[in-house]
């Protein structure tokens, strides 16, 4: 399958010895760009999918978030769990437990799981980090975390979502505006360029509706519809 090359190479890269991680990455070609649009009230967005096991997704969290906050700009997260890793569909339900919790919960759960990647290599290690995480915001981690199937459905309908739109890797994000005309989204393929983008958003778009920022949540989670 296609989608799992460039993090195949990220793996590759790494057990050579290199120190860092490619950030550019193939182009999508998007197939359906219903998803690719800010949420209700806001003028630009970032919209990622992510893997949580994905090296070079851990990378890019730190950059997103900054440039979310700096921005005060809405940062939308999609799942896009890889088949070829162990626990990262594991992981991406353990984050949607958290966000029955608080969405700012869950989000705290998906950064720090991407600080501690490297730690984690089975699923043992992700039960025991959940179970960390919980206790240390006075939760009790429940030992069947969806009994019912309700959030494992949630990530699945995410993945779905990034099919129809075309992704082929991980992490793909774009920098998504409210614009009525011209192409109202733009994929970060180059991650250096991440700022010089959402400026150049913000510029296109300050005359459109909308607020500038989601200013009330710096970093929100958005399941498909």
């Amino acid at each position: 399958m296609k989608h799992i090359v460039l993090c195949f190479a990220i793996f590759a890269f790494a057990a050579s010895g290199a120190s860092a991680y490619p950030q550019v990455a193939p182009p999508t070609e998007v197939h359906d760009a219903t998803a690719l649009k800010p949420p209700a009230g806001a003028r630009v967005a970032i919209v990622e999918f992510e893997d949580m096991e994905c090296p070079d997704c851990a990378r890019a969290n730190p950059l997103l978030k900054e440039a979310s906050e700096k921005y005060h700009i809405p940062w939308v997260r999609h799942d896009f769990p890889l088949p070829m890793h162990v626990w990262s569909f594991d992981a991406a339900v353990d984050a949607r437990w958290f966000d029955t919790k608080s969405k700012k919960l869950g989000d705290e759960f998906r950064d720090a799981v991407f600080a501690n990647q490297a730690s984690i290599q089975t699923q043992a290690d992700l039960r025991a980090f959940a179970e960390k995480f919980a206790q240390q915001h006075n939760l009790g981690f429940p030992f069947v975390v969806d009994p019912q199937g309700k959030l494992a459905a949630e990530v699945k309908a995410d993945y779905a979502l990034g099919q129809r739109i075309g992704i082929e890797h991980t992490p793909t994000i774009w920098v998504v505006t409210n614009k009525k005309s011209g192409v109202p989204f733009v994929e970060v393929v180059d991650r250096t360029r991440l700022y010089q983008i959402i400026d150049q958003a913000l510029a296109e778009t300050a005359n459109e509706k909308g607020n500038t920022s989601g200013a009330t949540h710096h970093s929100r989670h958005a399941t498909s519809e």
